[in-house]
């Protein structure tokens, strides 16, 4: 083996796979909304499509999804990092103006009471699917998406088309400890 090849403390061995699109999820109930950033959330389900995301049980967003049943993520651009990053480090609870100070603006779509976060690139609405054990023991939440909308600049057809937008639009890819990447060229592999 050519590379050199060092241990990684188990503490810290999430990060190597914590560089997936960084969400903000987004929840309202009873006349509150709030939006956090959250790096672990996946595909989980094709058909009917669903999403997992990971949410503490110390986060405002997470009662408001308990209490809603309700949840949006959506895909934060570049230009959105200064909004992610302070959206994932201030609770609503110590900062009943965290939004506002973050530059939030939140709009809502035809038919779907959950709050949406507007720049970003992509919004899924989902629906929870109550599961009590993954949610108290893992902080897991699973939701099934009833809507899903994407910005034309970079997603069409069916594809992300970032090398064709605004580098300002590429989604961003949250590394550890505040340190964020972003997407970047698109590799196509040779076909046999």
């Amino acid at each position: 083996m050519g590379a050199p090849v060092l241990p990684v403390d188990l503490p810290k061995a999430y990060r190597l796979l914590n560089h997936g699109p960084t969400v903000l999820v987004s929840a309202s109930h009873d006349g509150t909304s709030n939006v956090m950033a959250a790096a672990w959330a996946c595909v989980l389900d094709f058909d009917p499509p669903k999403v997992t995301v990971v949410l503490d049980k110390a986060t405002r967003t997470r009662a408001l999804v308990e209490g809603s049943g309700r949840f949006a993520l959506q895909v934060p651009t570049v230009a959105q990092a200064d909004l992610t990053r302070a959206v994932g480090g201030v609770s609503l609870a110590d900062d009943p103006d965290k939004l506002t100070k973050a530059g939030v603006e939140l709009f809502h779509m035809p038919g779907h009471a959950v709050p949406l976060v507007a720049g970003c690139s992509a919004w899924l609405a989902c629906r929870l699917v109550p599961e009590p054990h993954n949610q108290q023991r893992y902080d897991l939440f699973i939701g099934e998406v009833e809507a899903a909308w994407a910005d034309a600049r970079v997603f069409k057809d069916g594809h992300w088309m970032f090398e064709k937008a605004d580098p300002s639009l590429r989604r961003l890819h949250h590394v550890a400890g505040g340190h964020f990447c972003a997407i970047g060229a698109p590799v196509n592999p040779t076909a046999d």
